[in-house]
C-alpha cells in the first residue's frame, strides 16, 4: 500500500469528495498544506466550504478530472470500478488509497488516535467524547459523521497530538486503522450485503481490536453480544463497561427529566466517580456515555471536566434532532435505520413529552429490509402510528422481492396503526391532515426522509 509522506505535502484527487467523511479528510489535508481536488455528483455546502478553504472541486466525474500531475487518488466504497475517474486513475498508474486507508495513516501522525467501533452509536459517541476533549483542552483533531455544531461541521483541525473518529465496520473499513484507544460500544446484526452473520461481524470487530497495539487499550461494552469472541485473545489493554452487569465502569440511579435526558451516578472499579446529566435522550446514550466516560478516565480527564464536556452535548445531526412543530405536533428527526436503534429512539420518545407517537420510517437498503423483517415490524410495533416510505436504494439495485408494503404488514402483525405510501407528498399530505395538537413526529432513517420534517413546518 503506498504509504503519504506527511513532512513533503502531496496533490491528492479524492473521487467523491463530498462525502461526509471524505470532505473530513480533504479538510485535514488541505490545513496541512497539501494540495486538493476532488470531485462529487452534485453540489453541496460540504463542498463550498472546501472550495473556501482552497481545494478545486469539480461536479461531475469524468475521466479528464485524472492527470498526471497528480501525487495520489483517494476513493471511497461507492465508487465502483466502471466509474470513468477510477478506470482513469487504474489506466493512469497513479497511487490509490481508499478512504479508510487514508485514514488510517493519517491517525499514525497523532501520540493519541481514538477510534469509535460499534454497529450503534458511533456518531454520537465520537461527538460526546469531542465535547469532553474540548472541555479539557485537548485541542483534538476531530473527524465525525454527522455535523457537530460545537465544530461547525463535521472536522475540527486541532494542533495537539490527540485525533478522535470513528470507525466504521461496513467493508472492514476500520481494519486499516490502528488507534491507540479504541472503543467498541456493541456488535449486532447488519450490513448483510457484506457481512455472512453475526460470527463474521464479531470476527471482524475481533480483528479491529487485535490491531490496537500492546500499550494500547479497548474500551468495550460487556453488554454486547459475542463479548467473548471479540475480546478473545487481545494483547492491549481492556476496560469494560455495563448498564448490566459488573465492569470497571457501572452506573445506578438512573433518573429521567422531562425531555427524558438522562442522569445518572458513574463508578470506576467499584468506586463511585459522580453524578453526570445528559442533554440527549434515552438509556442507550447512558451507555455512549459510560464508554466516554471510562475512555476519558484513561486519557487522564478528571470526573467533573467530563461531566461538563457531556453536558454541554446537545445532540448531533439527525440524532433526535428537534425541527419545530407543525400546528401544535412536535417534529424529530432521526438517524436511526436499524431494529435495535429504532427501539433506543422509541424508548426514548416515549419519556418525551406527547399524547401519540407518530414515526415515519423509510427502509435503507433492500438487503436489510429483507434481512431484518421481523425485527423491523415488532421494532415499530411500540409507536401509536406508523407511516412506512419507500425503501430508500442507496447502493443497491430493486432486485430482491422486498418493499415497504412487507414491513408494514410486519408492523400490522402487533395490531398497530400502519399505512404504506409510496411519495414523499402523499406522505406529507396523510401526516398535516392526521397529526393533532400534543402529538409527536418522529421522521426516521438514513435515507432522504429527513427532508419531510422541512417540507411539512414550510406549509
Amino acid at each position: 500500500m503506498y504509504k503519504i509522506n506527511f513532512d513533503r505535502p502531496q496533490n491528492i484527487h479524492f473521487i467523491g469528495i463530498g462525502g461526509i467523511s471524505m470532505s473530513g479528510l480533504a479538510e485535514v489535508l488541505l490545513d496541512e498544506g497539501f494540495t486538493v481536488s476532488g470531485s462529487d455528483s452534485a453540489d453541496s455546502e460540504l463542498l463550498r466550504r472546501l472550495e473556501s478553504k482552497g481545494a478545486h472541486v469539480v461536479i461531475g466525474q469524468a475521466a479528464e478530472n485524472i492527470n498526471p500531475d497528480l501525487d495520489v487518488i483517494v476513493y471511497t466504497a461507492a465508487i465502483h470500478p466502471d466509474n470513468p475517474e477510477f478506470e482513469a486513475a487504474v489506466r493512469s498508474g497513479i497511487p490509490m488509497l481508499t478512504r479508510a486507508e487514508l485514514l488510517g495513516e493519517m491517525m499514525q501522525n497523532y501520540q493519541v488516535s481514538v477510534a469509535v467501533a460499534g454497529t450503534h452509536g458511533k456518531t454520537t459517541t465520537t461527538s460526546m467524547a469531542s465535547h469532553v476533549m474540548l472541555r479539557a483542552d485537548m485541542d483534538p483533531t476531530i473527524s465525525v459523521g454527522g455535523i457537530l455544531p460545537a465544530i461547525g461541521g463535521n472536522i475540527r483541525v486541532g494542533k495537539s497530538e490527540n485525533f478522535i473518529t470513528e470507525a466504521c465496520e461496513y467493508t472492514n473499513s476500520y481494519h486499516s486503522m490502528i488507534p491507540t484507544l479504541g472503543i467498541i460500544l456493541n456488535v449486532d446484526e447488519d450490513h448483510l450485503d457484506f457481512f455472512k452473520d453475526l460470527d463474521d461481524i464479531a470476527a471482524s470487530f475481533h480483528k479491529f481490536a487485535s490491531q490496537i497495539p500492546a500499550d494500547g487499550v479497548l474500551v468495550i461494552s460487556k453488554d454486547t453480544k459475542k463479548f467473548e469472541v471479540v475480546t478473545d485473545g487481545l494483547s492491549c489493554g481492556l476496560i469494560t463497561t455495563s448498564l448490566m452487569t459488573d465492569a470497571d465502569y457501572t452506573v445506578s440511579d438512573i433518573t429521567y427529566d422531562e425531555l427524558g435526558c438522562a442522569s445518572f451516578v458513574a463508578y470506576e472499579r467499584g468506586e463511585r466517580l459522580g453524578e453526570f446529566s445528559l442533554c440527549v435522550p434515552g438509556e442507550h446514550n447512558v451507555a455512549n456515555a459510560l464508554a466516554v466516560i471510562a475512555a476519558s478516565r484513561h486519557l487522564g480527564i478528571d470526573a467533573e471536566t467530563i461531566a461538563d464536556g457531556l453536558r454541554d452535548f446537545a445532540g448531533a445531526d439527525r440524532r433526535f434532532e428537534y425541527k419545530g412543530k407543525m400546528n401544535g405536533t412536535t417534529i424529530i428527526d432521526d438517524y436511526a435505520h436499524h431494529p435495535a436503534e429504532i427501539k433506543a429512539t422509541l424508548a426514548a420518545a416515549e419519556k418525551y413529552p406527547h399524547k401519540e407517537l407518530w414515526v415515519v420510517f423509510q427502509p435503507h437498503t433492500y438487503t436489510r429490509t429483507k434481512a431484518l423483517l421481523a425485527e423491523f415490524g415488532e421494532a415499530l410495533s411500540t409507536a401509536d402510528h406508523v407511516v412506512l416510505a419507500k425503501i430508500y436504494p442507496a447502493r443497491e439495485e430493486d432486485i430482491y422481492g422486498i418493499s415497504s408494503q412487507d414491513v408494514a404488514d410486519e408492523v400490522k402483525k402487533y395490531g398497530t396503526d400502519v399505512i404504506y405510501i409510496d411519495t414523499f407528498s402523499g406522505v406529507e399530505d396523510y401526516l398535516y391532515s392526521h397529526c393533532k395538537e400534543g402529538d409527536l413526529l418522529i421522521t426516521m432513517g438514513a435515507g432522504n426522509v429527513t427532508t419531510i420534517g422541512p417540507a411539512l413546518l414550510a406549509r
